[in-house]
């Protein structure tokens, strides 16, 4: 079964707790798409509608008024509770019981985005100048990449220092 990354990592996260229950939902998600996702997994039979007995866990309610949340269904448990599931570029590893690992995206060799993470991980960094160099790309292409790319999709924290060259960028360790 082929889910996004969200969808995985909402998932993963569900089945790792004790009690499977998806919320609190601990992603940076914004608007209503935390709620278009977590209804995709209940179309799938992934999670499944329970009472909720604590307000802040609130799913919605039903026709009686009786607060529900969302709970990881058995069958989530069984077809992702152990070992490796693909979710775009990501692996995740779960693990009944524990917490689960989302292992980073990889990134294919030889890419211009592979290039920018390995000269943001230097010791002495980069500027947005040596990134065009290497990549070939324009300024605002390198920044949205930094954005877009390796701060959002690969979960880096890039810091940005002034020095002697100009402004520097890495990757925080």
């Amino acid at each position: 079964m082929k889910l996004s990354d969200t969808q995985t990592a909402i998932l993963t996260a569900a089945i790792a707790r004790d009690d499977r229950m998806v919320f609190p939902v601990d992603l940076p998600i914004k608007g209503g798409a935390v709620g278009n996702v977590l209804k995709s997994l209940l179309k799938r039979g992934l999670v499944q509608e329970t009472p909720a007995t604590d307000r802040g866990v609130v799913w919605r309610c039903n026709d009686a008024g009786q607060p529900l949340t969302l709970q990881a269904t058995t069958a989530a448990v069984q077809t992702f509770g152990g070992g490796i599931i693909h979710a775009g570029d990501r692996e995740v590893t779960v693990v009944k019981g524990m917490a689960a690992e989302v292992v980073a995206p990889v990134l294919k060799r030889g890419t211009a985005s592979e290039t920018l993470v390995l000269l943001l991980r230097r010791p002495e960094g980069a500027t947005i100048a040596e990134m065009q160099q290497a990549t070939g790309w324009l300024p605002h292409s390198v920044r949205g990449a930094l954005s877009g790319v390796v701060a959002k999709k690969l979960g880096h924290t890039i810091k940005s220092t002034k020095e002697e060259r100009g402004r520097i960028y890495r990757i925080a360790a």
